[in-house]
């Protein structure tokens, strides 16, 4: 139990819904995981690979990317219905002993969309009040290709959440230190109980043999290790959206801001895969009808050269259409680490594709990080 720790688990027991906004008396969690990206999210091609018990609510829902809704007269043949992962109540081996033991446990196993160093996890068990789990762990784990259950079963594990009360009805986040890459976790609930939502916040790695095999790529993709480094405003969604995979569905698919009321601009930075040769790049509005971007400017910089914070034009300003793509061939391909959208006075962007090849010197980088976060 918490490794040895005493606790009392009435202590993290959520009151009982009073009918009203379901939310009013949510506990929310104490670190911000904004600037980072969700490894998990199914979107990036996460999924819950299985699960030893999901007899009340199924394991896929802890990936679900909207917040967990909850309606309290939905009931069916098993009970109510909960939108989240919720197993049975254990019992333990018979009349003189009723309880379970202590390290009886359910689990899921979850495959990341993109392999990653993990820097913080939020297990969410909104509206499991009485019901979400005494304790929680998780345990990561990196394995190649694309392995079955028992492979992932059978795989060495790392704890990188060590056993730990949880509250009902709260975002129970946990920084995580360990400098590693992970390709799958295992989340474990003592004894057991519901959980809504797993969120998985990181920094994407990407593979440099598989990028070596596809020659140009985007660059600035998440899937291709491209990161949002910082944005002037994250007001309506998110700036990590920019650099999804696909086109955008709808209007808060991309990244919107909001009105600005002064003479400034808005911006977002992106660091790429690595040091790469650009050629191309391509900025979609989609959906954004009567709220992108008026005009933008790409500007970028070389981390590698000899006047590393030095930003120089991409791009000039350039005006753009809504709900459309624009699409840029550069005079001569430019050496950057780093891509800056400029937008004027404010707007949103719906996709940012940045394409080009590594760099030998880039090569190198990413493979030496590839190696170095293996552990």
């Amino acid at each position: 139990m918490s490794q040895g720790r005493p606790f009392d688990p009435r202590d993290y027991n959520a009151q009982p819904y009073a009918g009203g906004d379901p939310y009013a008396d949510y506990r929310d969690g104490e670190h911000d995981f904004s600037g980072l990206v969700d490894l998990a999210d199914r979107r990036l091609g996460g999924g819950v690979v299985a699960a030893n018990d999901e007899f009340f609510a199924q394991r896929e829902n802890l990936l679900k990317p909207d917040r967990a809704q909850f309606d309290p007269h939905a009931f069916g043949h098993k009970g109510k219905v909960m939108d989240g992962w919720e197993t049975r109540r254990r019992r333990g081996a018979g009349a003189e002993h009723p309880h379970p033991a202590a390290d009886d446990h359910d689990w899921a196993l979850v495959r990341l969309g993109l392999p990653g160093v993990v820097r913080g996890l939020v297990v969410d068990t909104a509206h499991f009040r009485g019901n979400h789990p005494t304790e929680v762990s998780v345990e990561a784990a990196h394995l190649t290709g694309t392995p079955t259950t028992d492979e992932l079963l059978a795989a060495e594990w790392t704890e990188i959440v060590p056993r730990v009360p949880v509250h009902g009805h709260a975002a129970n986040d946990f920084a995580v230190a360990l400098e590693r890459r992970w390709t799958h976790l295992r989340l474990k609930q003592f004894p057991d109980g519901g959980v809504a939502r797993l969120r998985v916040y990181g920094e994407p790695v990407a593979d440099p043999a598989w990028l070596a095999s596809l020659g140009g790529f985007d660059l600035a993709a998440l899937v291709n290790g491209g990161m949002v480094e910082d944005a002037s405003d994250r007001f309506y969604s998110s700036p990590n959206n920019i650099i999804l995979p696909g086109r955008s569905q709808k209007m808060d698919d991309g990244w919107e801001n909001r009105r600005r009321r002064d003479t400034g601009h808005d911006w977002v930075r992106f660091r790429l895969t690595a040091q790469a040769t650009v050629r191309a790049l391509e900025i979609d509005t989609a959906y954004l009808k009567g709220n992108s971007a008026g005009w933008v400017t790409v500007m970028g910089r070389d981390a590698g050269s000899d006047s590393p914070d030095a930003w120089f034009e991409i791009v000039g300003r350039t005006r753009l259409q809504p709900d459309s793509a624009h699409r840029f061939v550069l005079d001569s391909p430019v050496t950057v680490t780093h891509v800056r959208t400029d937008v004027f006075p404010d707007g949103g962007i719906a996709r940012l594709n940045v394409y080009g090849s590594l760099t030998e010197a880039g090569a190198a980088d990413l493979g030496s990080r590839w190696d170095s976060l293996l552990g």
